[in-house]
């Protein structure tokens, strides 16, 4: 799919005539020029290669596409873009209202499931929007404005009235919520990602002073069994891609919460993304008596590392305590290569913050193009915020609040 349309004037040069902005939209990152995508990113190991990679064989459930806005000196404004059929009890994981909402879908499934055309990755934590650094404040308004019309405009293409710019991280939030209120789209919480700043630590020792006594006496008890697990560090995972799924799958089913569509992967996920990224996508393999008993999935990055996915044997895993001993050897893998975060994903907040993890938004940008739909969908947002139904963040919230 590819079509390219002009939205408007472009504020250029006052001394030439006003020239529209170039939109295309395309079937993904490929159709994206990766040099201009990089230039308007900062250094992110999601980033076009990533995406790209994730476009090539992506799940049944989703439409992958991209738009780029340009203007005489390049590209200005770009972003992926994915289409599904969103559930809107997604958010809600438990308790009476969220039976009584699986009943409903079950028995009236247009109520409960709608079009949705999202801005952003399924893949990702963040939203990775694209604004050229040359632009002038006026400037990235107009592109930002033209990004918007176009997402727009594929939407009502489309037939879809769910408009979403998801898991916006704050830097992205400050640059696109003015412009994305000035077109109606109201803000739902999503889940925050967990950052531990390792600033100043030194070694494992270091980190560990950081803790409460009891988790610092808990996690060295754990480190004591460490003996018996045998740690792998690798690049590729050539003849472990099975075994790598298999406990991706087996700990996505334990999971205490289900997200629907957002939690497929493409297949061969892990061996293409391993591909794309080269070193900096990093395996630590965990073995047991000679089994793989656990694996990581790390990204590395200028500042930080991001331990994107976790899979685990079940019950051999738990029994040696590979959680903690992962979350251990990757505080000391950011510790030797010399970086000061260590980011983890939307899920299992109890443990990452009990072990110095602080928390960092991400917010939806949500709107729908039916006027009524709308307005119902802005008074149900409280309802709609994820952090309000995540197991952990309700009960650290009761514990919060005594």
């Amino acid at each position: 799919m590819s079509h390219d349309a002009l939205v408007g004037d472009w504020p250029g040069d006052t001394a030439r005539a006003p020239v529209a902005p170039l939109v295309r939209m395309v079937s993904g990152m490929a159709g994206i020029d990766a040099t201009a995508w990089k230039a308007a990113r900062p250094p992110e190991s999601e980033g076009w290669a990533y995406l790209a990679a994730c476009e090539t064989s992506p799940p049944a459930a989703l439409e992958l596409a991209a738009v780029s806005v340009g203007d005489r000196a390049g590209l200005a404004a770009a972003a992926p873009l994915f289409a599904l059929k969103y559930r809107l009890d997604t958010p809600l994981q438990d308790g009476p209202l969220a039976a009584f909402c699986d009943r409903l879908a079950r028995r009236a499934p247009g109520l409960m499931e709608w079009r949705m055309l999202g801005v952003g990755s399924t893949f990702t934590d963040a939203c990775p929007v694209a604004l050229s650094p040359r632009l002038c404040e006026a400037g990235r308004a107009k592109a930002v404005a033209g990004l918007i019309a176009a997402v727009e405009a594929e939407a009502a293409r489309r037939g879809t009235g769910l408009v979403v710019f998801k898991d916006l991280a704050p830097r992205e939030l400050a640059l696109l919520a003015p412009h994305l209120a000035a077109a109606r789209y109201f803000a739902v919480e999503s889940l925050p990602v967990a950052v531990l700043d390792l600033d100043g630590t030194g070694d494992l020792d270091g980190y560990l002073a950081r803790l409460s006594p009891a988790t610092r006496k808990d996690l060295r008890r754990k480190m004591k069994r460490a003996e018996r697990v045998e740690v792998e560090w690798r690049t590729s995972l050539a003849g472990m891609e099975g075994e790598v799924r298999a406990l991706y799958e087996a700990t996505r089913t334990r999971s205490q919460v289900r997200y629907g569509d957002f939690e497929d992967l493409p297949d061969g996920y892990f061996e293409t993304v391993s591909r794309a990224l080269g070193t900096d996508a990093v395996f630590a393999c965990y073995r047991v008596g000679g089994q793989l008993a656990a694996f990581n999935l790390l990204f590395v990055e200028p500042d930080r590392v991001i331990d994107k996915f976790l899979g685990m044997a079940y019950p051999l895993g738990p029994a040696h305590d590979l959680y903690a001993l992962s979350w251990l050897e990757n505080v000391r893998f950011c510790q030797r290569i010399g970086r000061r975060y260590l980011q983890t994903g939307q899920t299992a907040y109890a443990s990452k913050l009990r072990f110095g993890s602080a928390l960092e938004p991400r917010t939806h940008l949500v709107k729908h193009r039916n006027r009524a739909l709308h307005a119902v969908l802005r008074l149900a947002a409280p309802l709609l915020a994820f952090p309000r139904w995540d197991p952990d963040l309700r009960r650290l919230g009761r514990e919060g609040a005594r």
